[in-house]
């Protein structure tokens, strides 16, 4: 499934983000190997828009999220914020450009200072960037936990212990928008929380979306969170994309036997409904440190032929070229494609 290219990308002066032949790996000790997180992925999103990153635990999810914050650097590619390329910038340049793209990390409670109260938590970006005088600075904080939902009367003076997940993460929200960003990265902002509040959070998010004209990178490993939350979804498979496309789209027609299998363990509220066997992802996800020839996904794809183990698939257009579908596979899945 995985594959490189980059047919799916938009004019680039249309991108607020664009990520070009992203390349991160990490060295293992003194063995000389390494773990190939993220290899030759590319994508944009466009003002306003919230692209949808999804894939298995391993997929490079995340560090592809980070590598967009240049944390770590990639080794190879290009991130271009507002047509500014961020792999060029270092020092202060990099953290002022920095301020303009916040992140909000998988584990809530881990987020935040034990030791801080939330006022202090909540107010740092203004603090550390001189944003405004002491008053202006109490005001805003007060003003930004009251759009999350948290009382400020209360919770200001209390630390990160005293609230639930779902609390902390909706302060982890405000947080991350105190110094008005354009885009903001979520990595599994929802995972980690109980269904109930990660329906609150995900209406929160989108409601603040509207609010602050906000760009979104919403990482997550659950199709239908994503389906719901996204204008454009990105399916991810060890460390490679392998396709991309309109939520409606992918999810009515997956032209990928790794999206149609994923889409097919989403569980169904009908005791009679049954996952299709055909459909059913075998054997172990390889290891990233020597991902296989040609294809990654070919030693778990029930449609791997010859071609796959010494080809890797490109990005290229599939079904109605209007709907923007794309998928980096020789035999997708009832779509005819020139080879």
């Amino acid at each position: 499934m995985a594959g490189s290219g980059t047919a799916h990308l938009r004019p680039a002066d249309q991108a607020l983000v664009r990520a070009t032949n992203l390349v991160v790996e990490f060295p293992i000790g003194s063995t000389g190997l390494k773990v190939h997180a993220v290899s030759d992925v590319s994508f944009d999103i466009l003002p306003g828009e919230t692209l949808g990153l999804v894939g298995e635990s391993g997929s490079g999810k995340s560090t592809t999220g980070r590598a967009l914050m240049q944390m770590p650097r990639p080794d190879a590619g290009e991130v271009l914020l507002d047509g500014r390329s961020l792999t060029e910038m270092s020092g202060q340049e990099l953290r002022e450009v920095r301020t303009n793209m916040q992140m909000i990390f998988q584990d809530p409670i881990s987020s935040l200072n034990p030791r801080r109260r939330i006022s202090a938590i909540v107010r740092e970006p203004l603090r550390i960037w001189k944003r405004g005088s002491d008053t202006e600075q109490a005001e805003r904080v007060e003003a930004m936990l009251e759009s999350v939902g948290i009382d400020p009367a209360t919770a200001l003076p209390r630390r990160p212990h005293e609230f639930s997940g779902g609390q902390c993460q909706r302060i982890c929200i405000a947080r991350s928008l105190m110094l008005e960003p354009k885009l903001l990265i979520c990595d599994e902002p929802v995972s980690a929380l109980d269904v109930s509040v990660q329906a609150q959070i995900l209406n929160l998010l989108q409601d603040l979306k509207e609010q602050h004209g906000l760009t979104m990178l919403f990482i997550a490993h659950d199709l239908a969170v994503v389906k719901n939350v996204s204008d454009r979804v990105a399916v991810m498979y060890l460390g490679k994309l392998c396709e991309v496309g309109a939520p409606d789209v992918l999810y009515r027609n997956p032209a990928h036997p790794y999206t149609d299998a994923l889409l097919d363990s989403i569980p169904v509220p009908d005791p009679n409904v049954r996952q299709d066997p055909a459909k059913r992802l075998t054997g172990d996800l390889p290891s990233p440190v020597a991902p296989p020839s040609g294809c990654r996904f070919r030693t778990r794809c029930p449609k791997a032929q010859d071609l796959c183990a010494t080809v890797e698939p490109v990005m290229r257009p599939v079904g109605d070229p209007s709907e923007g579908h794309y998928v980096a596979c020789h035999f997708p899945e009832g779509v005819a494609v020139d080879l």
